[in-house]
């Protein structure tokens, strides 16, 4: 983690450098929260460092992972060579498809690509990566073509929730550390080497980044970055909960992602129905995000960050106890959730109610 997110922090460096000189830069809209001009490019950085960092690593492990060449790493680590090999092809088949978002989302930040277009090309890399590499939900449901298309859905859902969380400094990078650091817990304590090692290759990514991402923001990561990390957060969420935490025996755990996800998911669902029902297009961008909501309170944009960090943070820990809980357990957490949810709901309803008094 700590060597992606120096790598991260150079790549970062270096892709606003190059956004300034050859103008690729975000401009004030008024579907747009920025009210500067601030350099694009950190969706560059981002997919750059996690395809770096995953050829380098397959590429020693394929061709020194011969007797005696990585012994001095320990055993602790030699004792998954064979597992990681055995993980390469899939792995670089993620990898192409995390390039397809990536060429989607840079069109999309330089021409402006229509909804249907972009949904469809997700669907496209969603149903691939469900179905051949296999980032799927098998719990329930034993039918390859079934499964595969829905957790297709859940795919393009969590990739249009990160992307809507795209609406302010600092914010769909730093959920997506606290979410991906929380799916990482979970793969650690079932003993999921290897995508423990893979949210923390993401998680050092999106760190080096935030570091120019944080309020007040010195480079955006626009389309370009968010289709990759939400699908990054969609597939650590389908290999740790699916794979692990259902050997407790119980269903319940399979729910662990909705938990985790509330926050964006409630950013999602809310700003997607404000739009239909004031006759919108729910695909068109608008400063109606949760986001803008709780910043017309009256807190800053540092404060409203750190606000949602923090609901994320407690909807989500309480999710890694998931699969210790028994049925009454788990349906505090469950009631613990709805309950912060609903906190925040109120507090946007008294937002609302405040300026219809004046």
């Amino acid at each position: 983690m700590f060597g992606s997110f120096l790598l991260s922090l150079a790549l970062t460096a270096t892709a606003r450098k190059f956004a300034l000189r050859t103008g690729f830069v975000s401009k004030p809209a008024s579907d747009r929260f920025a009210a500067r001009i601030v350099p694009l490019g950190g969706g560059i950085a981002i997919f750059a460092n996690l395809a770096i960092i995953i050829l380098a690593s397959a590429a020693v492990v394929k061709f020194l992972a011969v007797p005696g060449h990585l012994d001095w790493l320990g055993q602790s680590v030699t004792v998954h060579t064979a597992g990681y090999l055995s993980k390469i092809d899939r792995l670089m088949f993620i990898l192409v498809l995390v390039f397809v978002l990536f060429v989607l989302g840079l069109w999309d930040d330089k021409k402006h690509l229509g909804p249907f277009c972009k949904l469809g090309v997700q669907f496209a890399v969603a149903i691939a990566a469900a179905y051949f590499a296999d980032i799927r939900v098998e719990f329930f449901i034993e039918n390859k073509i079934a499964t595969s298309l829905l957790s297709a859905v859940w795919i393009v859902l969590i990739i249009n929730a990160f992307n809507f969380l795209d609406n302010m400094d600092g914010l769909s990078a730093g959920i997506a550390v606290i979410t991906s650091s929380i799916l990482f817990t979970a793969a650690a304590l079932n003993g999921q080497v290897f995508i423990g090692g893979l949210a923390l290759v993401f998680i050092g990514t999106l760190l080096g980044f935030l570091a120019f991402n944080f309020p007040p923001a010195k480079i955006f990561m626009g389309d370009t970055g968010s289709l990759v990390v939400g699908f990054f957060v969609a597939v650590l969420s389908l290999r740790t909960t699916y794979y692990n935490q259902a050997l407790s025996g119980r269903w319940y755990p399979v729910l662990m992602p909705l938990v985790v996800m509330a926050v964006p998911l409630y950013d999602f669902i809310s700003v997607t129905l404000l739009r239909i029902c004031q006759g919108k297009s729910p695909f068109v961008g608008d400063t109606q995000h949760f986001s803008h909501r709780i910043k017309k309170h009256g807190l800053s944009d540092t404060q409203t960050v750190l606000t949602l960090y923090l609901a994320t943070l407690c909807t989500g820990l309480s999710a890694t106890f998931l699969y210790q809980v028994n049925l009454a357990g788990a349906i505090l957490i469950f009631a613990q959730t709805v309950m912060i949810l609903l906190i925040i709901a109120i507090f946007e309803t008294t937002v609302s109610n405040d300026k219809a008094a004046n």
